[in-house]
């Protein structure tokens, strides 16, 4: 953790996020309600779409965003690729981020921030390696330092790396920052999809995991 940091972690960082959701919801509401709406009439009920990710200290909590997938299926009952599901209203949702503005809720409840690393899927929990675990030192973020420096084109690797760079180096002045360019990079809509995936692959762990499990089982 960044010493610099004092008081701007406790209670600083929740201060900022609370003050600017509250400053914002002149905006935040209404586009809230109109998206919604869209969701509803486009993909139908539920407009949100509820997962179970990693949060502070690797505690786990339910993220809430705006639904961009149907539930197809293909005909052994399978659900189908991220890729078929996402619909045209969903591409856009996503690209102009406007899916992740349920998770001001998640904010709200204190789980989340406005800035921090993004907070993953609970099955990585065993595919980190300890130093990559310490992006769990601080609140996940609706947006991050990994998500304005290449976002879904970035390999797993450097995300992590700046995701620890983040937690030990973040201030005030950093997340003012971060809010910043996240606006610009919305507006130029960079990095939404890894080349041959809606999203981004899967992340299936490290080098280093893998050779210690090996290493583990020629005992």
């Amino acid at each position: 953790m960044n010493s610099n940091a004092g008081i701007y972690r406790h209670p600083g960082k929740r201060i900022l996020d609370l003050v600017t959701i509250v400053l914002a919801s002149p905006v935040l509401v209404p586009l809230l309600a109109i998206v919604a709406l869209v969701v509803r009439l486009s993909l139908g009920a539920p407009v949100l779409f509820r997962q179970e990710r990693l949060g502070l200290e690797g505690r786990p909590f339910l993220i809430k965003k705006f639904r961009t997938m149907t539930d197809a299926r293909d005909n052994n009952g399978n659900i189908l690729p991220d890729s078929k599901r996402l619909t045209a209203t969903g591409r856009f949702l996503r690209a102009t981020s406007l899916d992740e503005l349920p998770e001001l809720i998640d904010v709200l409840r204190g789980e989340m921030s406005l800035v921090g690393p993004r907070p993953l899927y609970t099955h990585y929990r065993d595919r980190y390696t300890l130093e990559q675990f310490r992006r769990h030192e601080v609140k996940p973020g609706i947006t991050g330092w990994a998500q304005i420096n290449g976002r879904n084109l970035s390999s797993w690797e450097q995300r992590f790396e700046l995701d620890v760079w983040y937690a030990d180096n973040y201030s005030l002045m950093f997340d003012l920052k971060i809010l910043a360019l996240t606006l610009w990079k919305v507006l130029r809509q960079e990095g939404i999809s890894e080349e041959g995936h809606a999203t981004k692959s899967d992340f299936m762990g490290t080098t280093e995991i893998a050779e210690s499990k090996k290493e583990h089982l020629s005992y």
